[in-house]
């Protein structure tokens, strides 16, 4: 297992990290992801263990807290041993105030969660999305606060754009607040839109990123290719739904340089794909899911070996998109804004 320094923390993580949307499975939505139970997520955990992947990420959205419960009792007689992080900011259910990141939902929805993981703190709390109706100030001291009573270890954020991360880093350092140290975003060889804005931010800053959705919401699986009806996974049993369009063409064009380099290296698609964001700025760790203990070993396979040079610009090259503006006018710009300044 390789480790990487998150962010500008004094916290190690494995590159890879195992996320849990597939344990529980109890509403519609979570359902087409996967429904682990205890003993599979229990022989999962285990598996990761033994290959040095000990930080396991949740939410209390998924499944509605289900997800939560499941990693809990797997974890059991092992929480010494491992890293745990979850979410909150969306809506959790119907009561007014159960939703966002105002003061009030952040102390209760962090209270919530660690009953149900069974544990006295968490060590990175993300907010899952930006709440433009809290103010900033409001939101990090409620994360300050827990912070310095010990239920939680880092602070980070997922899901912003731009200038949202750098309004609350702007306040932490004004106010003399913990501060995001990790950003949680979407990141793959067909969702590159992160390096345009929030990867220089992250290189400036301080932010490291941790990937979700690594496989393109699981169109980078092998399974989907030029030609070819997809009749299993979850894109197939509808689990695209909520996830970004991506075009034909665009998709293919990326499978097939991922094939030829799959080819290559004797390594399977979802394994380059992963390989390849190993070696993109900022990023220090990828969470990859599993429905099945067969998927997760091939995930774990992503790590232990490089892709040489030539392939990393040939995949560049294959998922490459014109950035909108005023991005492709930067670029126009390098000898004042080099890469990766100008991703």
């Amino acid at each position: 297992m390789e480790y990487r320094q998150l962010g500008r923390s004094g916290l190690t993580v494995p590159v890879l990290s195992f996320g849990t949307a597939t344990f529980g499975g109890t509403n519609e939505f979570f359902q087409r992801w996967g429904q682990t139970d205890v003993a599979e997520a229990t022989r999962m955990v285990d598996l990761c263990l033994d290959s040095g992947v000990n930080f396991f990420d949740t939410a209390d959205i998924y499944s509605q807290g289900a997800s939560e419960e499941v990693l809990g009792q797997a974890l059991k007689g092992k929480r010494d041993r491992v890293l745990i992080s979850t979410k909150t900011t969306f809506r959790f259910n119907d009561d007014l105030n159960q939703v966002g990141s105002s003061r009030h939902h952040i102390v209760r929805a962090c209270e919530a969660s660690l009953r149900r993981l069974g544990t006295d703190h968490i060590d990175v709390y993300f907010m899952h999305g930006f709440d433009a109706l809290t103010p900033v100030e409001e939101t990090l001291r409620a994360l300050d606060d827990l912070t310095r009573s010990g239920k939680i270890g880092y602070i980070g954020a997922s899901n912003f754009s731009g200038w949202q991360l750098m309004k609350a880093l702007a306040t932490s350092e004004r106010y003399g607040l913990n501060r995001y140290v990790a950003y949680q975003g979407y990141y793959s060889l067909i969702g590159r839109h992160y390096e345009w804005e929030l990867m220089p931010l992250g290189i400036d800053q301080g932010v490291g990123l941790m990937v979700w959705s690594p496989l393109g919401w699981g169109r980078l699986t092998g399974k989907i290719r030029r030609g070819q009806e997809n009749r299993s996974g979850r894109i197939a049993a509808g689990g695209a739904e909520g996830g970004p369009p991506v075009s034909d063409d665009y998709l293919f064009g990326v499978v097939d340089a991922l094939d030829a380099v799959a080819e290559e290296t004797g390594k399977t698609v979802p394994q380059v794909a992963l390989n390849w964001l190993l070696t993109r700025p900022t990023v220090c760790n990828i969470v990859v899911g599993a429905r099945t203990e067969d998927q997760l070993k091939q995930n774990l396979g992503a790590i232990g070996w490089s892709l040489t040079p030539e392939q990393v610009a040939r995949l560049d090259a294959a998922s490459q998109e014109t950035p909108i503006y005023p991005y492709w006018h930067q670029k126009g710009f390098d000898e004042r804004n080099p890469k990766p300044t100008t991703w």
